[in-house]
Formats: structure tokens, C-alpha cells, sequence
């Protein structure tokens, strides 16, 4: 039988028994201070920071395009992941790959992983980290199962996809056609009809024919 100390030496250390939570770095916690005035403060702060709509979101990487923000994030997402790996993964199958940034749906996955977790981590009680424990980390970790499966269990595996997503990029030629057309037709419907120009709509009565809207007969 092992010891505690010989089983410290296989896989994750024993000690600490609880690692803390990665930290952002000082970039990326300057842009959550900022969406926490976009949110909670009043006017004048809001507008000393600028347009709120361009404020960079951790939890949506494409919003950060400052480099060395950029490159905070992805520090920050790697110990992330790490943690995750450490702390909550039992079963192998769950483990987030090595590869994970190679995956984009990985990469916007755990920016809103890692968000959630932060902000939970923020609150002076545990109701939202519970409900991390309890939907937002299972759900993750069922739906990375469900989109690689063990394709990059043992090595990384190119996106199955890429194919016929090349062939649908080569058709958007073909798909901007049909918008055309269809913003075309509704425009059409728009355009007032010319009177002058509508066909009367006649009627036979007793051997004539009648205007049904002028009630003239012809």
C-alpha cells in the first residue's frame, strides 16, 4: 500500500489539498474593473471610460484586441485550464487536451469557464460558486465530451470539419444571391401601387360586365 507521502508523487501533489483559483493579470483585471462601472456606477464614471460597447469582456476573447492583453488572457486561460485539469478531473476522459487551443470552441468555452469561476469566486457568499460546481462546470465537461469525444485523447486530430467548411466557404457567392433576391422581392412589396395603373376587376351581371369598385358597367 502506498503512503501518503509515496502517493503525493504520482500524478498531482498531494499538498495543498485546495489550490487557489489563477488570478487575471493586471490588464485583464483592469478591464473587469471597468465593466463593473459600465454596470454599477453612475454616468459620470461611465463616461470617463469611454464607449462601453468597445470595453473588452474576458469571457469573449475576440473583444480583447489589445496584444499585450491579449496575451495576458491566454496566460490567464492556461493556468485555468491547469487548474481545472488538477482539482476537478477524476476520469480521464474529461481531462480539457493539451491541444485545447487549437479547438475554438474549446478556446470560447473556457473564457466563459474561467469567467464564471472568477466572478463566483468574487462574491461574499457561495451561492454562485455553487452553482458553478453545480451546472456551469458539468455542462462544460459533457459538452467537451460530446464535440471531441477521444479524438485527441492520445495525440491532436485536425478539425473533421475543415472540408465542408471549405466547400462552404467557396459557395458564398451562390448563398449572397438568395439574399439579394429575397431583399429584392421585399422591397418590391414595399413600393406603392400605381392605381392609374391596376387592371379593373370585372364582374359578368345579366350579360354585362361590371367595375366591382367604380360599379360601372362595361
Amino acid at each position: 500500500m502506498n503512503t501518503p507521502h509515496q502517493a503525493g508523487k504520482q500524478g498531482r501533489g498531494r499538498y495543498p489539498l485546495a489550490r487557489q483559483f489563477p488570478t487575471p493579470g493586471p490588464l485583464i483585471t483592469l478591464a473587469y474593473r471597468e465593466l463593473d462601472i459600465a454596470l454599477n456606477s453612475d454616468d459620470a464614471h461611465r463616461k470617463a471610460i469611454g464607449d462601453l460597447s468597445t470595453l473588452p469582456r474576458p469571457w469573449d476573447p475576440g473583444s480583447i484586441e489589445d496584444p499585450p492583453m491579449r496575451t495576458e488572457l491566454w496566460d490567464w486561460l492556461e493556468a485555468v485550464v491547469d487548474w481545472v485539469n488538477t482539482e476537478h478531473v477524476w476520469d480521464p476522459a474529461y481531462l480539457v487536451p493539451p491541444c485545447w487551443p487549437a479547438h475554438p470552441h474549446l478556446v470560447h468555452e473556457i473564457a466563459v469557464l474561467a469567467d464564471q469561476r472568477h466572478t463566483a469566486g468574487q462574491d461574499m457568499d457561495s451561492d454562485a460558486l455553487e452553482e458553478w460546481h453545480r451546472y456551469a462546470l458539468p455542462a462544460f465537461f459533457d459538452r467537451r465530451r460530446t464535440r471531441l469525444r477521444t479524438a485527441c485523447d492520445s495525440r491532436h486530430h485536425d478539425w473533421p470539419a475543415r472540408p465542408a467548411h471549405i466547400r462552404f466557404q467557396g459557395a458564398h457567392d451562390q448563398r449572397a444571391q438568395h439574399y439579394v433576391a429575397d431583399v429584392d422581392h421585399h422591397r418590391r412589396l414595399l413600393q406603392p401601387v400605381d392605381q392609374t395603373q391596376r387592371a379593373p376587376r370585372l364582374q359578368v351581371v345579366d350579360g354585362h360586365r361590371v367595375d366591382l369598385e367604380t360599379g360601372e358597367i362595361r
